[in-house]
Order: structure tokens, then sequence, then C-alpha cells
């Protein structure tokens, strides 16, 4: 393709206009000796213009997906067996993550400054409590599409009133999965004395089955009774931080008691979880360390 660097005094008012009001004049082409019109210099210029432009575009296009990829690169996503197929779970920030499985999208806990660059946006919204590092508005909305629906506890409704409410003891299916709101809650912990972070009653943990295998997200919670009496978990996303939740230790005590297949320590900011992992070294159960907090973060 010819540059129209050398054409441009011959025919850049000409090849401005519409193609519909072009002129049809001869001229010579710079360096050889063919006649031409200026339709066909023009056309020359549409086809570089126009092969420039895609090219931009591919280079744009490219960015895009390289960080895209690079997001999705960095994020430890854990991919499950279930007899009705493969469940992709991936951590996202803090306690905000997301589960693909079946062709649908649960996001659970999506809030500031989690960042779902490169993921898709959600079929289903699970939120677990009032605070801000689990109900963000803005964020529900951005990871919200035609159809997605929320589920979330009365306390969360009368904020997000969008979400369909779902109490502690309640069960409902959606689409190939099973939904039991459990108990969290502290026992002890509080920000003064007869006050507690987390009241019972107000938030949910969420027991999710789907093909069988039952997932457990615990939201913000100390070692309570119920968590202790959960049966048949396969897969345990436990919280663990102070003040707020429980330390390490008390977590492990608790993750001994319902025993999981696999348990995952999350919303553990500050926490050492080398301490958690020790304490259940030679339990039988797998422990999973992952990464919830981008370096940049």
């Amino acid at each position: 393709m010819e540059s129209p660097r050398g054409l441009w005094s011959l025919w850049r008012g000409d090849c401005s206009r519409p193609r519909g009001q072009r002129t049809i004049v001869g001229t010579r082409l710079p360096g050889d000796g063919r006649r031409a019109s200026i339709a066909l210099v023009c056309q020359k210029f549409d086809d570089y213009r126009s092969g420039k432009m895609k090219f931009l575009l591919s280079v744009v296009a490219c960015a895009v997906l390289a960080v895209s990829a690079q997001a999705q690169g960095t994020r430890p996503a854990q991919t499950f067996r279930t007899s009705a197929g493969p469940v992709k779970i991936t951590p996202v920030f803090h306690a905000a993550l997301e589960i693909e499985a079946g062709g649908k999208v649960i996001v659970v806990d999506p809030a500031k400054p989690a960042d779902f660059t490169g993921l898709p946006q959600a079929d289903l919204i699970l939120i677990t409590d009032i605070h801000g590092d689990h109900m963000d508005a803005d964020l529900v909305k951005k990871e919200s599409k035609a159809g997605t629906e929320i589920i979330a506890p009365p306390a969360v409704v009368k904020t997000i009133t969008t979400a369909s409410p779902m109490a502690n003891g309640e069960k409902k299916t959606w689409s190939g999965w099973t939904i039991e709101a459990v108990p969290m809650y502290n026992l002890t912990r509080g920000p003064a004395a007869g006050q507690l972070f987390h009241d019972k009653g107000r938030g949910n943990g969420y027991i999710l089955t789907y093909g069988g295998t039952r997932f457990y997200f615990s939201g913000d919670t100390e070692g309570i009774p119920e968590m202790k009496a959960l049966k048949n978990i396969d897969v345990a996303f436990i919280c663990m931080n102070l003040p707020y939740t429980m330390p390490p230790e008390e977590a492990a005590e608790a993750v001994k008691a319902f025993h999981p297949k696999v348990a995952i320590p999350y919303h553990y900011r500050g926490s050492d979880l080398t301490v958690f992992q020790k304490a259940l070294a030679g339990s039988g159960v797998e422990v999973r360390l992952l990464e919830w907090y981008p370096k940049s973060s």
C-alpha cells in the first residue's frame, strides 16, 4: 500500500469530501507513469486510512485482553469436580469471590476495593451482612446485568432494596443450586462491653450445594455451635481476623469439629495463616492458602 504523503497536496481537498461528491479528473501518480483519476487516488487513501484504523483498533483490543488476562492470571481460581460438572471459584478480594458452574455465575459479597475486571457479571449475587466490606450498593449494581437476582439477609434488604430476603434457617433452589442460609455471629467480641460486632440472626453464612458437593461460606463469625455442628461439608471458606471474627487457632478448632474435606481461609487480613495450617496438620482436612489481597491493594 502506498503512503498518501506524496499524494496529499494533489487530492487532500477532494478526498475529504463524501464519496458521492468527489470529482473525477486525471492526475499522475508520483513515481510511475500511470494515469489515474482522483477517484482511484482517493480509493488508495481510503484503503490506507481503513488499514490504519483497523491496526489501531487491534492494538486497543490486544491491550484490553492483556489487562484482563493479567487480572485473571493473578487470581488463584480453584476448580472442584461435582456430579453436575465442575465448579470454579475465583477469589477476588477479602470476602468477595465469584463462582462459575453450569453456565451461571454467582458473586458473593461484592464490595470495594474488590476488582472484578475480566470476570463475567453475576446471574446471582449473595450478600452476607450490612458491613461495608460485604455490602456495597454501587458494586452490586456494577456486577449486575438484566435478570440478575440478589439474595441477602433482611437487614441488608433495607439498603439493597432489589434483593430478596433470606433469613437464617431458610433454604431455596436456584438454577441447579441449593442455597441454605446459616447463622454467623459473635459470641463475645464487640466494639464495647455488652455489644457485639455481629448480632445473632442479622447476617447469613451460606451453604451452597451443586451436584452433591457442599460449599460453606462462613461470613463474619466466631466458632459458633452452629458451625461446629455442620455436616457433610466438602469445601469450607473460613473467616479469621481480629477483633471482628476469630483468630486462626479458634477457626482451626471449629474446622476440626465439622471436618470439611477442604478448608480455605478468607476474610483474613492481618492473620497468620500458618497458625491455622499447623493446627490442622494431621487432621485429614486439606488446607489451601490462597492470596485474597493483591499486592497493589
